[in-house]
C-alpha cells in the first residue's frame, strides 16, 4: 500500500505516515459512504446532534496530541496551535445546536412547510494552515445535517486530520465519516466519484478546477478560494491602533492565513509616522521554531510557497520598492520579519496572495485612488478600513464579502467571499443550510 509521509516544515524530516486513497480505491470509499448515509439520514435532526456532540467529546482526550501535531506538521507555535483545537473542542456543542437550530423546518402557513433535508455525500477538501479548525467548520455542518462525509486534508498535514477523524470515528457510526489521503490526484478523484456536494477551502486554481469537474454532475459547491485583503488607513485613524493591527495582521500565523492583510494603503499625510511606528514593532517579532521561546513567526510550510513567497519579495525589489525590515533574500526554512513600503500595482505584492510574514505599504494622495487599487483584484474576500468619521463610506465602497472598520473582518456573520475569493459561503444559519436539500411540503 502506498504511503503518504508528513514532513516537519523546519528540517524536513518525516513525521509519519499514512495510507494514500488511489484513485482506483475511490468508488468502494463513495459506495460505503452512501450506504452509511442512508443509515443516518433515517436519524432524527436531534439525534444526529446529540452523537456528534458525544463524538466530539472523545477529542478531549487527544487535546494536546492535536496541538502538538499542528506545530510539528505545520510550525505554528503551540500556543497558537492549542487555541486552534481547544476552540474545535469547546465550541462544538455549541455550533451543533446552532446548526440543528437552522436545520428546524419551518411552517409556510397552514398548507405547507419547508424542509432542510440531508444531501448524500460531501467530500470535504481542506487546507493546511489551520488543518483542524477548517475542516471541522465545514464537516460539522455536513454530518449534523444528515449527509456523509469524506475528508481529503491537504498532503502537508495528514497526520492532525487522521487523528481527528479517528477520534470522532470512536463514536460516529461506521463509514458516516471517512478520511482519504494523497495528493492532488486523490482529490481528483473525489470530486469526479458519485457524491453530491464538495465543500472546498485552498487555492483559487484548485477552485477552478473543482468547479470545472463538479459542474458534469451539477454537484453543489461551497468554495473559499483565498485573498488578497487591502487595509486602507484614512488620515482620521488612530494611527496606534492601525499599526498594532496591520503589523499583528500581516504577521500572524507566519502571513498564511487567508485574511491576512496583503495589501495597506495609507494616507500621505500620515505614512512616515505610520511606518515608523510598524517598522518599530514588526523589529518586536521573532523567526524561529515553534518550541523555541519568544518566537512568534514559525517555517514557511514547504520550500514551494518559501520560494512563492522570495519570488515576489525579489519582484518588488528589482521594482523599487524600498525594504524598511528585513530583505529580498531569506534561507530555507524562514521569512524574517519584513516590511516593504512604495508599493506599485505591477508588483507581484500588490497582485497576488503572499502567504508570508510581509507588510506591505503603498501611499495614496486621494482615498478614491486607495479604493481603486484596493478594489482592482480578483480576489474579494476581507477588508479593512481604520479612520474616523468618514471611515463607513469608504468601507461601503469595498469589493468583499466581509468587510470591517477598525476591527479585522470575519467572525460577525457568514465566513464569505465576494468576487473569485467565494462560491457559497459557510456560518450562520444561512451558510449551514447550504449543506442540505430544501424541499417544499404543501398538505
Amino acid at each position: 500500500m502506498p504511503l503518504l509521509t508528513s514532513y516537519d516544515p523546519i528540517n524536513r524530516t518525516p513525521l509519519g505516515d499514512v495510507p494514500i486513497t488511489e484513485p482506483a480505491d475511490m468508488p468502494a470509499v463513495i459506495l460505503s459512504a452512501k450506504k452509511a448515509q442512508k443509515s443516518w439520514a433515517a436519524l432524527s435532526l436531534a439525534q444526529r446532534q446529540q452523537k456528534v456532540v458525544q463524538a466530539y467529546e472523545r477529542l478531549t482526550s487527544v487535546e494536546d496530541q492535536l496541538a502538538l501535531l499542528i506545530s510539528k506538521e505545520m510550525g505554528k507555535d503551540y500556543r497558537r496551535a492549542s487555541y486552534e483545537v481547544g476552540g474545535t473542542v469547546q465550541n462544538a456543542d455549541y455550533f451543533t445546536q446552532e446548526i440543528a437550530q437552522a436545520l428546524q423546518s419551518e411552517s409556510m402557513g397552514r398548507n405547507g412547510e419547508m424542509q432542510y433535508r440531508p444531501l448524500g455525500v460531501v467530500a470535504v477538501i481542506s487546507p493546511w494552515n489551520y488543518p483542524l479548525a477548517m475542516a471541522n467548520n465545514l464537516l460539522l455542518p455536513a454530518l449534523v445535517a444528515g449527509n456523509s462525509v469524506v475528508l481529503k486534508p491537504s498532503e502537508e498535514t495528514p497526520l492532525v486530520a487522521d487523528l481527528f477523524v479517528k477520534t470522532l470515528n470512536q463514536v460516529l457510526p461506521e463509514n458516516v465519516l471517512q478520511i482519504t489521503h494523497g495528493d492532488a490526484d486523490t482529490g481528483k478523484s473525489l470530486v469526479n466519484a458519485d457524491i453530491n456536494m464538495v465543500a472546498f477551502t485552498g487555492s483559487l486554481a484548485a477552485g477552478k478546477h473543482i468547479m470545472a469537474s463538479a459542474a458534469s454532475g451539477l454537484k453543489r459547491l461551497v468554495m473559499e478560494l483565498g485573498g488578497n485583503d487591502p487595509l486602507i488607513v484614512m488620515a482620521g485613524a488612530d494611527i496606534d491602533e492601525a499599526v498594532q493591527f496591520s503589523v499583528a495582521s500581516s504577521f500572524e500565523n507566519t502571513g498564511q492565513m487567508c485574511t491576512s492583510t496583503e495589501r495597506i494603503y495609507v494616507d500621505e499625510r500620515v505614512a512616515d509616522e505610520f511606518e515608523q511606528k510598524v517598522v518599530a514593532l514588526a523589529r518586536r517579532y521573532q523567526a524561529g521554531p515553534w518550541d523555541q521561546k519568544n518566537v512568534n513567526i514559525g517555517p514557511i510550510v514547504n520550500p514551494k510557497q518559501h520560494a512563492k513567497v522570495l519570488s515576489q519579495l525579489e519582484d518588488a525589489q528589482t521594482k523599487g520598492a524600498t525594504f524598511l525590515l528585513g530583505k529580498h533574500q531569506y534561507a530555507l526554512p524562514y521569512i524574517q520579519p519584513t516590511v516593504v513600503t512604495g508599493i506599485t500595482p505591477d508588483m507581484l505584492l500588490e497582485q497576488d496572495e503572499t502567504f508570508g510574514p510581509v507588510v506591505a505599504i503603498s501611499r495614496f494622495m486621494e482615498l478614491s485612488e486607495a479604493v481603486e487599487r484596493a478594489n482592482a483584484s480578483p480576489y474579494g474576500l476581507g477588508a479593512v478600513v481604520f479612520g474616523g468619521a468618514g471611515a463607513k463610506a469608504v468601507a461601503e465602497q469595498m469589493e468583499a464579502g466581509m468587510v470591517a472598520i477598525n476591527q479585522g473582518a470575519g467572525g460577525l456573520g457568514p465566513w464569505v467571499g465576494a468576487k473569485q475569493s467565494g462560491f457559497g459561503f459557510h456560518g450562520t444559519a444561512a451558510g449551514h443550510r447550504q449543506f442540505s436539500q430544501v424541499r417544499v411540503i404543501s398538505k
